[in-house]
């Protein structure tokens, strides 16, 4: 009993002597405890570092940084005696709005005495002159300056992104890093490399008394730490292709894509309507962006390249024959009785051509011929639909349709590959008949196959590689070396042998050379394409063009859509071109396709569908003729360049704001 007592006491000396131990060590030879943020005697002040620059592969600068002062405030340095009138004057605000400001700070979920707060925001570099030499006059005040974004282009803004003020979802993911009036990446690339970009802060310690004013560094700055500037991004945008894009998708809504198809680089990632990047800076940044984000009409914050999934029309086509192929019940010699238009069963779907193979059925974009090949699909396994579409399924997602592309940027949608289940569902049975359920449709991409345009031009690149893609990118290269990330490294093959892309490719070629898409031949490359006309129930049809160029060895694919424009090589077909024209050439050549893409506008349509649509709502009322003018030279400004015209539009404009405002007011 003795020896179990002495064994328990010896044990619980121990640890005594452990805990003495370790206590004197942390209080005795490290800061641990004194540079904890509960300490009133040694504060932390930090430095904002500079965010990184961001460049188009060309080394334009898009996005740097300008200098932004605002004020802090912390409650405990207020003395009893403040000058409150004083300060006000110098501050050139009233006392109430004095006293509202801090009633407000207060009530901040992170408020505390000991902490500075934001008192003021973007205060200009004129008043911080003015200012600077008094402020020391009220020690519970001081001036910070905080970098800011400054975009050198005028367009792209959902390319860049932009940054603003952390909230409180911010802080909790990364509350060691993020303090309240810090910024954070909300958008776009900003957004997708906020961690390489907004570098790291540097600490000073600094010795208070018990006033709480400073009297030095804490140990001469031995435990500082340096400000690290953020790392320096080069995109893989080509900007004058970006803007070029962005341009003609003025008074339009879709988007325009453009990947090389060796590497996976983004060399163009254009979204109509755009946006200014320049509104996300300025005193009035925050109502700008909240304007833009209640624009339910446009919704210009909605990147239509990356978040909009569409039914991709005749462009699926190739997809359609390429799984078909693979699995067996399709060679580019079947034949399919289509003089008359698919015929079966009871189902007419009108289309063109005859009874013809399958280069010349892409050629003629034979809606029957590819309808045909669809159902063959789904009955390979006769009284098992879903195996078939299954097994289609599969192949459709090698291509990356279907899920989130796994890449670099802050948004994505995964679109659509209909299962097996998802009819089944739909008919309630699983012996279920590919015409009742509208499946057949997907041969001809107007079923329930919905793509992205990025996803749809990342399988024109699979196509274009004969079988294999890189993943989509837009980051080239941090701080001048190649972007690190193993994901765009890894060469994605597809489940479609080599050897079916080649009758794809010839069929390409002839959609250009005596097909769909013939008006857009040039003399200065070679191109493959596909048109598209992706119809909608709620207007006119959707445009949608894919190419393909050089043929004999590709640079770029690209993808275009266009909202209820009409036919595929009408719209899409011209802004593809001309893209690939700009990249290969380096100049635009046939400037007859690009003055009519910027000067086309499809607003008319969009508003005629918004009005219905509020209509039927129950919300709609009738403007009058001086707002409906004024939407009309808005829309006009856009694209009109020459100065005595915009001068007299401005002018007109002005004038009836002016007596649409006089109107409001006197009824008022």
């Amino acid at each position: 009993m003795r020896s179990q007592y002495l064994k328990i006491s010896f044990f619980l000396g121990l640890l005594v002597i452990i805990f003495i131990a370790r206590l004197a060590y942390l209080q005795l030879f490290t800061d641990r405890y004194a540079l904890n943020a509960a300490n009133t005697s040694i504060k932390k002040e930090y430095i904002i570092p500079q965010r990184g620059v961001i460049f188009d592969r060309n080394g334009k600068i898009l996005v740097g940084n300008q200098p932004s002062y605002e004020l802090s405030y912390t409650q405990a340095l207020l003395k009893p005696d403040f000058d409150t009138l004083g300060f006000c004057q110098l501050m050139r605000i009233t006392k109430p709005q004095f006293i509202s400001i801090l009633d407000s700070v207060k009530k901040e979920r992170y408020y505390s005495r000991m902490t500075p707060m934001t008192f003021m925001k973007n205060i200009s570099r004129e008043e911080i002159a003015r200012i600077q030499e008094i402020i020391f006059k009220y020690p519970a005040f001081s001036i910070i300056q905080r970098p800011q974004r400054q975009y050198e282009v005028s367009t792209s803004g959902n390319l860049l992104g932009y940054t603003n003020e952390v909230n409180e979802s911010d802080i909790k993911k990364d509350s060691l890093y993020y303090l309240p009036g810090d910024n954070i990446g909300k958008s776009g690339v900003e957004k997708s490399y906020e961690k390489e970009l907004r570098g790291t802060k540097g600490i000073n310690y600094i010795q208070k008394d018990i006033r709480l004013r400073s009297i030095g560094s804490y140990k001469d700055g031995a435990l500082d730490q340096d400000v690290i500037t953020g790392k320096d991004l080069t995109l893989t945008i080509d900007y004058d292709l970006q803007r070029i894009a962005e341009e003609m998708l003025v008074n339009k809504r879709g988007a325009i894509v453009a990947i090389d198809p060796s590497n996976g680089e983004i060399l163009a990632l254009a979204t109509g309507p755009d946006i200014n990047p320049n509104l996300f800076t300025g005193p009035a940044k925050s109502k700008q962006i909240n304007a833009l984000l209640n624009d339910t009409f446009n919704m210009p914050m909605f990147d239509r390249s990356t978040q909009s999934a569409h039914m991709p029309g005749s462009t699926f086509k190739m997809f359609t024959a390429l799984a078909a192929m693979q699995m067996g019940v399709l060679d580019e010699n079947t034949i399919y009785p289509c003089a008359g238009g698919f015929n079966y069963r009871g189902l007419r779907i009108r289309g063109h051509g005859g009874a013809d193979a399958l280069v010349q059925s892409i050629q003629v974009s034979s809606n029957c011929y590819f309808s045909y090949a669809f159902l063959a699909i789904v009955n390979k396994y006769p009284g098992n639909p879903s195996k078939g579409v299954d097994e289609w399924k599969k192949i459709m997602e090698s291509f990356g349709f279907g899920q989130y592309l796994n890449n670099d940027l802050a948004t994505g949608a995964k679109g659509r590959i209909p299962s097996g289940e998802f009819y089944e569902k739909r008919a309630k049975t699983k012996n279920w008949s590919p015409l009742s359920t509208g499946a057949v449709f997907n041969g001809m991409g107007q079923g329930d196959v919905m793509l992205t345009p990025l996803q749809l031009a990342n399988g024109l690149a699979a196509i274009a590689n004969k079988g294999f893609y890189y993943t989509p990118h837009i980051v080239k290269s941090i701080d001048g070396k190649p972007n690190p990330d193993p994901r765009f490294k890894v060469k994605h093959k597809t489940l479609v042998d080599p050897k079916f892309y080649e009758p794809i490719l010839k069929g390409m070629e002839q959609v250009v050379e005596a097909g769909t898409a013939r008006s857009l031949r040039s003399t200065e490359f070679t191109q493959l394409a596909k048109t598209g006309t992706a119809q909608v129930p709620q207007g006119k049809d959707n445009s949608v063009f894919v190419l393909i160029a050089p043929k004999e060895n590709p640079k770029i694919v690209v993808v275009a859509l266009m909202e209820h424009a009409g036919f595929g090589a009408t719209w899409a077909g011209p802004a593809s071109t001309v893209i690939a024209e700009k990249y290969l050439t380096g100049t635009i050549k046939r400037e007859h396709l690009y003055e009519r893409m910027i000067n086309a506008s499809f607003m008319g349509e969009y508003r005629r569908q918004w009005i219905e649509d509020q209509k039927r709502k129950g919300l709609y009322k009738e403007p009058s003729k001086d707002s409906l003018t004024i939407v009309q030279i808005q829309d006009s400004l856009k694209f009109i360049k020459n100065t005595a015209q915009r001068e007299k539009l401005l002018y007109r404009r002005d004038s009836l704001l002016t007596r649409f405002n006089e109107r409001k007011t006197s009824k008022k």
